[in-house]
């Protein structure tokens, strides 16, 4: 049903998501449990910076982080003196777009998670000796597991689904920056409108399962 390409492209998705998903767990956390613990005047300006891929056009991230990590900008300079080259058009720069597009996807539910715990758990623990980090990692954690698979799951749904900015910064090279969505654009391009069917009818399953995944989880948080 697939050619290699198409194959090669669903496996390079595949591997974005993953590592993109694992980078915004590590980076969406702490972010997240600052703002659902701060009052300070900075949560506000904090929060807009983390929400506003979600309203900002991909393009125009992609251009910034074009700047940004190109051989003029600052990133790109940083990259190029650690020996690790540019990032454009290469899966880690694939890899830091998807994290920045996807970010307020992570941040946002367990930012909702950790507030919904609120202070008598962690208070408990307090009473009890434990660390700031103890009560963290025994308490806020376990709490918010709803929360951290929410935030999983829409973290890879929407690197999966992404498109325009992953075509600004990685470009369609084969077997290195050509994901599933900019394989359907070619193949629509092409007019080969049988192949481009069998890529998007997959990318409709995948995001009805998603859906419902995260209606059955709610409803099954609800319930408890």
């Amino acid at each position: 049903m697939f050619s290699p390409s198409d194959l090669a492209a669903i496996w390079l998705t595949l591997k974005l998501a993953t590592v993109t998903t694992l980078l915004l767990l590590l980076i969406g956390t702490p972010i997240a449990w600052r703002l659902a613990r701060t009052r300070s005047w900075w949560k506000g300006p904090l929060a807009a910076v983390v929400a506003m891929p979600l309203v900002l056009p991909p393009t125009v991230l992609g251009f910034y982080l074009l700047l940004l990590m190109g051989p003029n900008g600052p990133v790109g300079r940083f990259t190029e003196w650690i020996g690790i080259g540019l990032l454009p058009f290469s899966f880690g720069g694939l890899v830091v777009a998807s994290v920045v597009y996807s970010l307020p996807f992570v941040v946002q539910p367990l930012q909702n998670a950790f507030e919904a715990i609120g202070e008598r758990p962690l208070e408990a623990a307090a009473t009890l000796r434990a660390s700031p980090l103890d009560a963290f990692f025994s308490v806020a954690v376990p709490l918010a597991r709803p929360g951290f698979l929410t935030a999983t799951i829409l973290g890879f749904a929407h690197t999966v689904g992404e498109f325009g900015i992953v075509l600004m910064i990685g470009g369609n090279i084969p077997d290195k920056t050509r994901v599933v969505s900019v394989q359907i654009y070619d193949h629509v391009e092409a007019m080969d409108y049988a192949a481009a069917h069998g890529l998007a009818a997959g990318m409709v399953a995948f995001a009805f399962l998603v859906l419902l995944a995260l209606y059955l989880l709610n409803s099954r948080g609800r319930k408890s």
